[in-house]
């Protein structure tokens, strides 16, 4: 028999030490979907943490997928929660919406081709999790047609199957704390995931979700109460005279207000709300009226203000 790799039939120890370290090593290695992670954004600046995007599968037979966006906690992601952030509208994306305006890592530069740091992104605190819901919002598709026709309902069920497929993926997240948040329409998505996910923990003889709490900001929950807070909002901050806001107070009735037929007051009424409008103007921000109005450019920046000079000296 010829002499062995090792030497002589006997295990060098030195090789028998290697091996069991490189086992160690290896098992030791956090598994994760190479194949959704992000190397780099287009101009984004070099950062420490790691991201995913991809497609989760809702229904494979009508070919229904929700696309995410996560973004690990800048540090220590295992030692941190995880935060489920989405948008309203209904139909906003919370890419283009909760991850690139509001509280993710990167801010779009005024050229429009880079990124900047977003010093305050709560990733500073929780690994965020973003989705584009229901299918037919953002990147999130459906190859059957009847699928863009939902509501809450199978909105929340969408949510939790994807939840528990995106798990699957990244399990070393399962344990984590759970907290759901959104804003704006998400005042119904939020509450309504979070009414079925303690449902699936109390039936579940298996995985149950660490959920520890909801956050939901700017929420849309009643309409005959948010309908008319705008206008009440604006008169209170001195952007509309007292006769216009007694006269919204009094023309308009917002009790039976709806998504379907937003403007069933009365003629009095709606010219009262335009007239609103049309005095707070494009140039205020409707969500902080102490905040300028970000526009896409600062080119785009510069026709509109010129426009305004213009009409400040004509009129």
């Amino acid at each position: 028999m010829g002499r062995s790799w090792f030497g002589g039939g006997a295990l060098n120890p030195f090789i028998l030490a290697a091996a069991v370290f490189l086992v160690v090593l290896l098992s030791n290695v956090e598994a994760y979907p190479v194949e959704d992670l992000v190397v780099n954004l287009p101009g984004q600046p070099k950062v420490g943490f790691r991201q995913f995007a991809g497609y989760i599968d809702i229904d494979v037979k009508t070919g229904k997928s929700l696309f995410y966006y996560f973004v690990e906690a800048d540090s220590t992601p295992l030692s941190k929660p995880l935060s489920l952030w989405l948008n309203g509208g209904p139909g906003c994306s919370s890419i283009g919406g909760g991850a690139f305006t509001e509280l993710g890592p990167f801010y779009p530069r005024g050229d429009a081709r880079s990124l900047r740091i977003n010093r305050m992104s709560w990733n500073r605190a929780s690994n965020l999790l973003f989705v584009e819901s229901p299918a037919g919002v953002g990147w999130s598709y459906s190859n059957t047609s009847s699928d863009y026709k939902t509501g809450d309902a199978a909105t929340a069920m969408d949510m939790r199957i994807f939840l528990l497929n995106w798990l699957a993926k990244f399990p070393e997240y399962k344990s984590l704390p759970f907290f759901l948040t959104g804003e704006s329409y998400a005042g119904h998505y939020i509450p309504q995931l979070a009414d079925l996910l303690l449902e699936h923990n109390a039936h579940s003889k298996g995985f149950k979700f660490n959920l520890k709490g909801v956050a939901i900001g700017n929420p849309l929950l009643n309409l005959d109460q948010d309908a008319g807070s705008p206008y009440e909002f604006l008169w209170s901050h001195g952007m509309m005279s007292d006769e216009l806001h007694q006269t919204i107070t009094k023309e308009c009735d917002f009790d039976d207000y709806t998504f379907e037929n937003p403007h069933n007051e009365s003629d009095s009424c709606n010219d009262a709300l335009s007239t609103a409008m049309d005095i707070v103007g494009n140039y205020v921000n409707n969500y902080d009226v102490l905040l300028d109005v970000c526009y896409p450019s600062i080119f785009e920046q510069e026709l509109r203000l010129k426009k305004l000079n213009s009409k400040i000296w004509v009129g």
